[in-house]
């Protein structure tokens, strides 16, 4: 059994949650295009038609023949006669001959027997029906073909792959109404401690509100998950065992913070040994802060016991529950759920013990090209030091901490 005797490391743990999640069966349902903002496909889309569906002018001008303007320039244009005009969302009438040319604006179909299109800037008028090129385009240009964005039969976007404005859009120029995307896992949010109570509750003398309830479900939220709230539970073992039995066959994934740790009340550990197999995975990673965290499971059911301490569960919910939650959606994630979104330099020293893991909030300053990352310090029950700081930078197993004058990357918080 793994556990505080040999911690491993937070790359090890995450190896071993990966390998028993490799078998995840992923559950999808079919919603409209509009609604799967944000959603993860559950099956590869395959473009219905060409896109676009026919060759069409990239540019205001006149469709050539590209032959009719070698040569042209400013001191010695060629002459085209204008003998036709494409009209927006119409067919054109007529075949562009050599010597003459067609009216096209951006968007037009390009009309029989033109294979180029002159931009409107490189043409003078002579009058109505005759114009001057003054430059030479070669056959193609400023023409996209039928096919040439995304071809009939081609992969257009992968199973696995999150939903974005721009995929909407095309999916809805290929003409598809509907998709099929995963289902949000359930993700049962526990929070444990005799000493705990709702956070819309007045506060007796001993006791603190809860906050990571609260705070775990919106993060559920973000990553993709349907957080379900089981409140507050005692450390009475008979009320807590029922609770995980409970929230395990209902759910997809459970939660529970608090009950991680080494104190004699803390029943996370005994409640993920009663699990059926493949039971207690993981207990204690060399993380800073976040070393007590439980792993398990029951069946495909991943259950995380997060310690008690608001920064600490955080960071391990980073760390191992929101790319938990993205794998139980079909979808392909790297170890940690985030990957660093910019560069700064770092104004202190931060000493880190070797063989862990640290994970430092930072505030940061500055503009585009030069960041300043000043480290937000506090006790990993400090949750003001979460709000204050505008994200985190990991340092190495390998790494006996940073000084000042460090480039650092940073991942920021959303």
């Amino acid at each position: 059994m793994l556990g505080r005797s040999a911690l491993i490391s937070v790359q090890s743990a995450q190896k071993i949650l990966t390998d028993h999640l490799a078998d995840v069966t992923v559950t999808s349902e079919t919603v409209a295009l509009i609604d799967g903002l944000d959603r993860i496909l559950a099956e590869e889309i395959v473009s219905p038609e060409n896109l676009p569906p026919f060759d069409r002018s990239t540019m205001d001008g006149f469709a050539v023949i590209a032959a009719d303007t070698y040569g042209a320039s400013s001191s010695m244009p060629a002459y085209l006669n204008v003998t036709g005009e494409v009209e927006m969302g119409k067919l054109p009438s007529g075949t562009v001959v050599r010597g003459g040319c067609f009216r096209i604006p951006t968007g037009g179909i390009i009309p029989d027997g033109a294979d180029g299109v002159v931009m409107l800037e490189q043409s003078v008028p002579i009058d109505e029906t005759m114009i001057e090129i003054t430059a030479s385009v070669a056959a193609g240009a400023n023409i996209m073909r039928a096919g040439e964005d995304i071809r009939k039969e081609q992969p257009a976007l992968a199973a696995g792959h999150l939903l974005r404005p721009q995929d909407i859009g095309l999916l809805a120029a290929l003409g598809i109404t509907q998709v099929r995307v995963a289902k949000p896992p359930t993700v049962a949010v526990i929070s444990t401690g005799d000493e705990i109570v709702a956070y819309t509750s007045e506060v007796p003398p001993g006791k603190i509100r809860n906050s990571n309830g609260p705070a775990l479900a919106a993060l559920v939220r973000r990553a993709g998950g349907r957080p379900v709230d089981c409140g507050v539970v005692s450390d009475d073992e008979t009320e807590f065992f029922a609770i995980i039995e409970q929230a395990i066959t209902a759910n997809d994934c459970v939660i529970f913070s608090g009950g991680s740790s080494v104190g004699s009340r803390d029943l996370g550990e005994k409640a993920v040994e009663r699990l059926g197999h493949p039971g207690l995975l993981v207990h204690g990673v060399q993380l800073k802060p976040g070393k007590p965290i439980l792993i398990g499971m029951q069946g495909a059911v991943p259950v995380f016991g997060l310690p008690g301490h608001p920064v600490s569960a955080q960071v391990c919910f980073e760390l191992f529950v929101a790319p938990t939650i993205k794998t139980l959606m079909g979808r392909a994630t790297s170890c940690s759920s985030a990957e660093p979104t910019l560069r700064a330099e770092l104004t202190r020293n931060i000493n880190s013990a070797a063989g862990r893991m640290d994970v430092v909030r930072v505030k940061i300053a500055g503009h585009e090209g030069s960041y300043k990352a000043s480290p937000v310090l506090g006790k990993s029950g400090a949750i003001s030091s979460l709000t204050q700081a505008d994200g985190y930078f990991i340092i190495a197993e390998n790494v006996q901490g940073c000084t000042a004058g460090t480039t650092i990357s940073v991942y920021l918080y959303r």
